[in-house]
């Protein structure tokens, strides 16, 4: 059979026609010197191996002659020129033919890859990738989480206006929006693993970076960077692991994946209520450096991204990803990897993993590498970048084509309507709660009206008090605090203030007379509309103080702490229920539901209460966002899914600053209209999701 293949044959030939060459019925620079007489009627070796060879052959496998001169058989040529003729027709094919064969193979690798998948089985590998990729999904609910924790200290430490404490709120969920639609692009171009490393690199560096900085800007700047990194980790995370499950495990174990937010909120929660009161839990570096126990908070919460960073360096790329792109070994190697590990985790390392084909789509974009001696290396970076956002836009712009047009739309309103409501009261409930101890300690205030005091030293603290045409004379306020005081249309006469620490305290319409300030922070701003005669500051104490007691209010922990733990149960019931009832079902009833928790909202006029109702509407939205997340994987092809995810995400995020801005700005005036907003919007993108396609019982496209 060897010696009848003609392509073989014609190969060793070719491959030794330097050494030995037909020709005239001799070997060219071979003479046999055996010493044999060979006559010229003997038949030659030659001639007997020719016959050897070429006996029981038809003529059709006759060897063509003018191959031994290295010269191709005519055939030959006709059938390379077939071969070639494909390749050179793609060049002036339409694109949209190419794309429609594209789309033709990737139904079919489809359908090939789910058999795959449910061959590799599900276990110990998607177990291990399931609490890798939920380290960096606890890492996001952190993210959410650590501003509005540690603002209550930093707005002293860093003397932050109510502006720049609105701003700082808002700084995170800005750069989420960017990071989700930037990075979540990438990660279709680039790869998952390597932009979820680039994503989850970035948070950890601007994190621990923000615990160390001490001006206001640059620690904004580290916050906004910090988030625009794990913005990004969400919709990555989410397209990488949906891309290891098969169609009846997705839904369900997508759902699983979501309760480490949770986790996130919860070790938030617990990390601020055991490390910020412990203000002894830092260090100082003379006056100007402090490093207090917000920051420790700070640098404890970016563990779960270094821990996520680290493990995931040991996670393969995704293979369906790869098949995608073309590299067809390298993700059959991993999903042979995949298969192995699973059955020795069953005990039954014998089965063989046995695919051997993989079908790829067509590679419709050309990359070619720029040569080194193009340019110089910056030019030849600037193309490789301005080329790889150049197609993440084309990415953007085509989840908007006819094909997905109304199930990105809709989508759209849903992920908004959701993140409006949900973010919006999830500011305003503790906002509510705020305002509501507020409203309680300023019924407690003391007033004091026309006290003569003089020659007198205070050196104790005073507390939700108003002092009314009072007159102080030669008297001395020594290492003391003030706060929540206001003198009014009183008189300072030759009194000192030393080392005198305030919180809230104003001067209105005061005569001061004589009156020396020295080592205090009663500045200037302190002293509205007042009569400064003979008076005198000292030595002003310079950047903010804390005041325990106060800022590190246990309750706001307690409030986050439980309205994290109360998603718990929807969890749990979205997890299981899934794949049973439907991801449109899902949405529609859990958004419906919530609608519903807001109107007890009016009862709420207790700190019990906003809390019992905070955690009824958590729990009972936590299922619509887990059927959100699965839907958004499952509705888009695998080289738009993490793009698509991350516009969908952005445009969450652009709710959560709208939402917060809003709600909070209605704090203390009406509860009517947060209410009815939140309620309103949830009841439309309830309905509206109920349009939604099905895609419980389909492959991932």
């Amino acid at each position: 059979d060897g010696y009848r293949n003609t392509n073989l044959y014609q190969g060793g030939r070719e491959a030794n026609q330097d050494d030995y060459r037909y020709q005239d019925g001799n070997y060219e620079g071979y003479t046999p010197n055996d010493g044999y007489y060979r006559g010229g009627d003997e038949p030659t070796h030659e001639e007997d191996a020719q016959s050897d060879v070429t006996e029981g052959h038809d003529e059709d496998d006759e060897v063509y002659e003018g191959e031994y001169q290295g010269i191709p058989h005519p055939d030959d040529i006709k059938e390379k020129q077939k071969k070639r003729a494909p390749a050179v027709d793609d060049d002036y094919r339409d694109r949209a033919d190419l794309m429609a064969e594209r789309m033709e193979d990737e139904e079919q690798l489809a359908h090939q890859y789910e058999n795959i998948i449910e061959e590799c089985g599900h276990g110990r590998f998607q177990w291990t990738l399931f609490f890798v990729l939920g380290l960096a999904l606890m890492a996001d609910g952190v993210e959410v989480f650590v501003v509005g924790f540690v603002l209550p200290s930093a707005e002293k430490d860093m003397c932050l206006s109510s502006s720049n404490k609105g701003m700082l709120g808002l700084i995170v969920y800005l750069g989420m929006m960017v990071g989700a639609v930037l990075l979540g692009g990438l990660a279709d171009k680039m790869g998952r693993k390597k932009c979820l490393i680039i994503s989850l690199a970035i948070n950890a560096a601007f994190a621990l970076l923000s615990s160390f900085v001490q001006g206001y800007g640059f620690f904004l700047f580290c916050r906004l960077i910090s988030g625009l990194g794990i913005g990004g980790s969400l919709p990555i995370v989410f397209a990488y692991f949906s891309e290891f499950l098969s169609r009846e495990k997705r839904g369900e174990h997508l759902s699983w994946l979501c309760m480490f937010w949770m986790i996130g909120g919860i070790f938030a929660s617990a990390m601020a209520w055991s490390i910020i009161p412990h203000y002894g839990w830092g260090f100082s570096m003379g006056t100007k450096y402090h490093f207090h126990s917000w920051r420790v908070f700070v640098l404890v919460c970016a563990l779960p991204c270094i821990a996520s960073l680290v493990a995931l360096k040991f996670m393969p790329e995704s293979p369906r990803f790869l098949l995608e792109i073309g590299k067809h070994d390298e993700a059959w190697m991993i999903l042979k990897q995949v298969h192995d590990t699973n059955m020795r985790a069953k005990g039954e390392p014998e089965k063989v993993f046995t695919v051997s084909y993989i079908k790829t789509p067509k590679q419709v974009d050309e990359f070619i590498e720029i040569q080194s001696s193009t340019g110089t290396w910056y030019q030849r970076w600037l193309v490789r970048i301005t080329t790889t956002l150049k197609q993440v836009w084309d990415n953007v712009l085509y989840c908007l084509t006819a094909q997905y047009r109304m199930n990105t739309l809709m989508l759209a309103v849903v992920w908004f309507t959701m993140a409006l409501s949900y973010y919006g009261l999830i500011v305003w409930f503790p906002d509510m709660i705020r305002y509501l101890q507020e409203e309680a300690y300023e019924s407690r205030v003391k007033i004091f009206d026309e006290e003569e005091v003089s020659h007198f030293t205070f050196n104790f603290t005073l507390e939700n008090q108003i002092h009314r045409n009072g007159e102080y004379r030669n008297d001395k306020f020594i290492g003391m605090k003030f706060k929540e005081v206001r003198f009014e249309d009183s008189l300072f006469e030759e009194c000192y203030f030393e080392d005198v620490t305030s919180s809230e305290t104003f001067f209105e319409n005061c005569t001061i007379i004589s009156t020396v300030f020295y080592n205090t922070d009663l500045y200037e701003h302190k002293f509205i509309n007042c009569r400064l005669i003979n008076s005198t500051f000292m030595k002003e104490k310079e950047g903010c103080h804390l005041d325990f007691e106060e800022d590190n209010d246990f309750l706001i922990y307690l409030v986050s702490f439980l309205g994290s733990l109360s998603v718990l149960p929807g969890n749990i019931i979205s997890a299981l229920l899934m794949d049973k009832i439907g991801r449109i079902k899902m949405i529609g009833g859990s958004m419906l539901i919530s609608a519903v928790c807001c109107f007890f909202l009016f009862f709420g006029n207790s700190e019990s209460a906003m809390i019992g109702w905070q955690c009824l509407f958590c729990g009972a939205s936590i299922a619509a966002w887990n059927a959100l997340d699965v839907i958004t994987v499952e509705l888009y092809s695998t080289d738009k899914r993490a793009t698509a995810f991350g516009i969908l995400n952005g445009l969450c995020k652009f709710g959560a600053i709208l939402g917060n801005s809003i709600f909070a700005s209605f704090v203390g005036i009406t509860k009517v209209v947060p209410i009815l907003l939140a309620s309103s919007a949830l009841v439309g993108g309830g309905l509206l999701a109920l349009r939604l396609p099905e895609t419980r019982d389909q492959v991932l496209m």
